[in-house]
């Protein structure tokens, strides 16, 4: 998947479903069924989870017409060959690397460096970076997110780490692209599927509702 396209894709649906734990190819599978079933279908799995490459694979397989699938904790180029070469529709880091960034720009994959300062912000966008994820944002609250996000409005932020149902709310509101959820959403690879579900549902309401109130 181009770059574009994965942008795209994120920016409408507004939810990325994280998984980091224990999501073996099975797991994940059906993590994911559930969740494409209540509308998420842009799906970041982490390299320091339990088969990430593995599960990745089997998702976008199974899944290839209706999920954009990715990878999460890409912390060197290796790293970054590895997820492109298995296929990652997009890639995400929590820190700002700029090799690790070109290279994978130079595939003409979307990534998502982490950032947290103005500095950060800048440089990153400088280098033509299309999303920033402002990571840990929900730890920061809020405030930070609207202080920063003031001067910094041409920036489309994917706000990530510490996210729930209330703060997506307040981020999206804010003007986050879009938010990334891990734990809330999905746990560690024990929580039932009955509750993923739930949340799935929880999220796609609130992002319904600020679509509609967008639009009037």
């Amino acid at each position: 998947m181009k770059e574009q396209e994965a942008f795209e894709r994120i920016a409408s649906s507004r939810l990325i479903a994280g998984m980091r734990g224990q999501f073996g190819p099975d797991l994940a599978l059906a993590v994911c069924e559930v969740l494409i079933q209540e509308g998420i279908t842009n799906f970041e799995f982490t390299l320091n989870s339990e088969k990430p490459v593995e599960a990745m694979t089997r998702v976008k397989q199974e899944f290839s017409a209706s999920a954009c699938v990715g990878m999460g904790t890409v912390l060197s180029v290796s790293a970054a060959q590895e997820v492109l070469d298995a296929g990652a529709d997009f890639v995400v880091s929590p820190a700002f690397q700029a090799h690790v960034v070109q290279h994978v720009m130079a595939r003409d994959v979307l990534v998502a460096p982490g950032v947290i300062t103005p500095s950060e912000c800048l440089a990153a966008s400088e280098l033509g970076v299309r999303m920033l994820k402002i990571f840990p944002i929900g730890s920061l609250g809020i405030g930070y997110f609207k202080a920063l996000r003031g001067p910094l409005d041409e920036i489309a932020f994917l706000c990530n780490g510490g996210i729930n149902a209330e703060n997506t709310r307040e981020f999206l509101a804010a003007g986050a692209v879009a938010c990334g959820l891990a734990g809330w959403l999905t746990g560690s690879g024990d929580m039932p599927l009955t509750t993923i579900r739930e949340r799935a549902r929880q999220l796609r309401n609130i992002v319904a509702e600020l679509e509609a109130k967008r639009s009037n």
